[in-house]
């Protein structure tokens, strides 16, 4: 092997893998130069690769104790790395004060630990943290029970009135228990992590300033505040008549929006600063949970809003004045005692959103959904935000994340997101990992896991360069696996992993194990010759779906929407157009014969395109899946889909809202209808299978 894949090796990097069709890759030399500098480990000669060999050998120090390790319940834990047999040990369980002692065994082995949870271990003056995680996440039948179904929503398209032109956490009350009211269960909703104000023309929520926090232009006030002081804050603003121009609005104007929420906030937070507040106490107890982390996202935004380039415009911190770019800096800290008052406003905000979720996920629970909402994790975060300027050993803030070319985009993605590193989570004791963990689980029933891949490898590229000219990076799977298992067990969440795309062998068999559900898409389940694999031939450990927010709704795809706006943007030639309308032709033609047989009706004439979308929820419904969630635009019969991957103002990504109040959307005939096939057709799917 040569010193540069050797290095490659070392680094975490994949230099052969398989691609989507099957077919061995292996990475070019040229390619995996360019990947490790990013990583910072220089590869342009056989010196600098000796150098990088020697500094990445000293930096992970496989003769260093890792702060943090995980086993799984009542097996043995080996610490023959670190300490010899018989060595005497001191374990203090999370939820006991007596310690237990021992020594470790013949093989420096610790005894198997029958509670899970974090623990500490103390061996020869040395003190680790033992996470210890159960078999498996909980199931949704224990959550729910069985035939369990739900909806997903695009949370920034929920209307209600007085929404101000975006859907809130208020809105999702009323939605969820509309929902509720129909049987539903859970309620999956887009991302909510933190966005940033100063960029308010980045708001797709799959790049964020950090998933550590909410983006709290979803915030309601009034709902915590009260609508009195609401009002009163918007009459001394002058906003009104704006915020009853965009919330007839058919798409969001993120833009005006954001200047109208963060003027509003403000007048809040100085009414709410001014006097005593009965809410004063529960306030300081939420920034007092938050820390250092909380602490330091405020930092941020407040940073951001002031340090501008030559243009005046916020910028990634990478390019602030070298004094502030490190977060426990002299000049931070001077900064945040000099500007209190602000930093305590971006506290302000996220403890409304916080609060707003946590609500939103009572009233679900208290309609009686066995879940409640199912939260968002995205795949990483922008580079130049807040999660990435506070945990910055455990972020690679130099390389993006992607996907390699697939069956979904044959000219490979490029997120222009960062990803954790895999050992600075390992010398930080994973602490980025799981407190991201737990700020995405505290206000919800269950949590998806976009591109649930990254626990394993992710696709990272350098700047500058196509998203084809990257690299898989792997990940310390097992530890982060055990720590997803912990961390839902401990919120008794159902955990859901998005695994569309490249998928590493192994990958979803693992997850199975751990009860983590994969997931599976009407549209994609079909072979090449247009024929839909059957209901009953649907696995058992994968959520079922109609479609996803990249993709066509079944509307949109039975009238060829996508293939009409991926000409209108360019991204497929006018002249491709007759093929791929006669590719869709016989596609739909393989539809109708899957439904037929499907509710054993005859073949006959052609379906129309309301009763496909009512065909294709009972479909899914009739699958051993687990859960089923409907996105609400097929529930709806929409014809636009959120999303299309690729483009940025062509199409209108992450701005559509649904017509009608949340609080009664569901009730219409339409979805009523088809949300009382979909109960049925779960309640047909359960008989079957007794």
């Amino acid at each position: 092997m040569s010193d540069l894949k050797q290095l490659a090796r070392a680094a975490g990097l994949s230099i052969d893998w398989v691609d989507a069709d099957g077919n061995d890759q292996r990475v070019p030399d040229d390619v995996l130069r360019k990947v490790l500098a990013a990583l910072g480990l220089e590869a342009g000669s056989d010196e600098q690769i000796r150098r990088s060999l020697q500094k990445l050998e000293e930096s992970v120090g496989q003769a260093q104790l890792p702060p943090l390790m995980t086993v799984d319940l009542g097996m043995p834990l080996d610490l023959g790395d670190h300490f010899a047999p018989d060595t005497p040990y001191s374990l203090s369980l999370e939820d006991q004060t007596q310690p237990l002692t021992g020594t470790l065994d013949a093989r420096a082995r610790l005894p198997g630990i029958e509670t899970p949870g974090y623990h500490q271990l103390s061996l020869d003056g040395q003190r680790i943290t033992v996470a210890v995680a159960p078999e498996a996440c909980p199931s949704v039948e224990d959550v729910a029970g069985p035939g369990a179904w739900g909806l997903t929503v695009q949370l920034y398209g929920l209307r209600r009135p007085g929404d101000g032109g975006v859907g809130d956490t208020e809105a999702l009350e009323d939605f969820a228990r509309n929902a509720a009211q129909h049987g539903a269960s859970a309620i999956g909703i887009s991302p909510v992590h933190a966005m940033f104000p100063g960029y308010p023309n980045q708001y797709s929520p799959y790049s964020p300033s950090s998933r550590l926090f909410f983006n709290v232009l979803h915030s309601s006030p009034g709902s915590i505040l009260g609508e009195r002081r609401l009002r009163q804050a918007i009459d001394a603003c002058g906003l009104a008549d704006e915020l009853q121009r965009l919330e007839a609005l058919e798409l969001v104007d993120w833009l005006a929006v954001t200047h109208a929420r963060m003027r509003l906030l403000r007048a809040l937070f100085e009414d709410f600063s001014a006097g005593e507040d009965p809410l004063q106490q529960d306030f300081e107890s939420f920034r007092a949970a938050g820390g250092e982390a909380l602490e330091n996202h405020c930092r941020f935004e407040a940073l951001h809003a002031v340090l501008l380039d030559d243009d005046g415009s916020p910028q990634g911190w990478a390019s602030w004045p070298e004094q502030y770019r490190d977060p426990s800096s002299p000049a931070v800290l001077r900064f945040a005692e000099e500007n209190a008052d602000e930093i305590s406003f971006h506290a302000f905000a996220q403890w409304l959103m916080a609060r707003g979720l946590e609500r939103a996920q009572v009233a679900a629970k208290s309609a009686g959904m066995g879940i409640g909402l199912i939260a968002d994790l995205a795949v990483g975060a922008d580079s130049g935000g807040s999660q990435a300027w506070s945990r910055q050993a455990e972020l690679l803030s130099s390389l993006s994340v992607g996907a390699p070319p697939d069956i979904l985009n044959r000219q490979g993605q490029s997120w222009g997101i960062s990803a954790f590193s895999p050992w600075g989570l390992k010398q930080n004791g994973f602490r980025a990992f799981i407190e991201m963990l737990r700020a995405n689980l505290a206000h919800a029933g269950g949590m998806r896991i976009d591109h649930v891949m990254g626990l394993m490898r992710l696709w990272v590229t350098p700047e500058g360069v196509g998203p084809d000219q990257g690299a898989y990076l792997n990940y310390p799977f097992d530890d982060m696996l055990r720590l997803l298992t912990l961390e839902a067990w401990r919120h008794k969440a159902v955990i859901l992993g998005e695994d569309l795309g490249t998928v590493p062998e192994g990958l979803s068999e693992k997850l199975a194990a751990r009860g983590i559900l994969g997931m599976r898409v009407l549209l994609f389940e079909r072979d090449d010759e247009a024929r839909f694999v059957p209901p009953r031939e649907w696995p058992d450990d994968a959520l079922a779906t109609t479609a996803t927010h990249d993709i066509p709704s079944i509307a949109g795809w039975w009238q060829a929407n996508d293939i009409d706006w991926r000409i209108r943007v360019g991204q497929v030639d006018e002249s491709k157009r007759k093929g791929q309308m006669e590719e869709r032709e016989r596609e739909r033609h393989g539809l109708v014969r899957a439904l037929r047989e499907d509710t054993g009706s005859p073949a006959g004439d052609e379906m129309q395109e309301q009763e496909v979308v009512d065909g294709a929820t009972s479909f899914i419904g009739h699958t051993p899946a687990p859960l089923v969630l409907l996105p609400l635009e097929d529930a709806l019969g929409l014809v636009d889909q959120p999303n299309l991957p690729g483009t940025i103002d062509s199409h209108p990504n992450w701005r559509r809202r649904y017509a009608g109040d949340s609080a009664t959307l569901l009730d219409a005939q339409t979805p009523a209808r088809r949300l009382e096939r979909l109960a049925q057709a779960r309640w047909q799917s359960l008989r079957s299978r007794q």
